[in-house]
């Protein structure tokens, strides 16, 4: 799973994102998903969501 479908991706799930400010590094945030911020049912570069801890970033891990 590669985290650019939006129906693999359900709140709860830990998950490890790429933030906006780390995208050229490719640094990684893990957490657990609160909220689905991306509509479409799917993004080439990850879905968009918000973490536990606020954390806003495009899902590149699952698990």
């Amino acid at each position: 799973m590669s985290g650019t479908e939006r129906n693999e991706i359900k709140p709860g799930l830990r998950v490890k994102v790429v933030q906006k400010q780390h995208q050229r590094t490719g640094e990684l945030t893990e957490g657990m998903v609160r909220d689905i911020l991306t509509k479409s049912a799917s993004h080439p570069r990850g879905i968009k969501v918000r973490l536990e801890d606020g954390t806003v970033g495009r899902v590149k891990e699952i698990g």
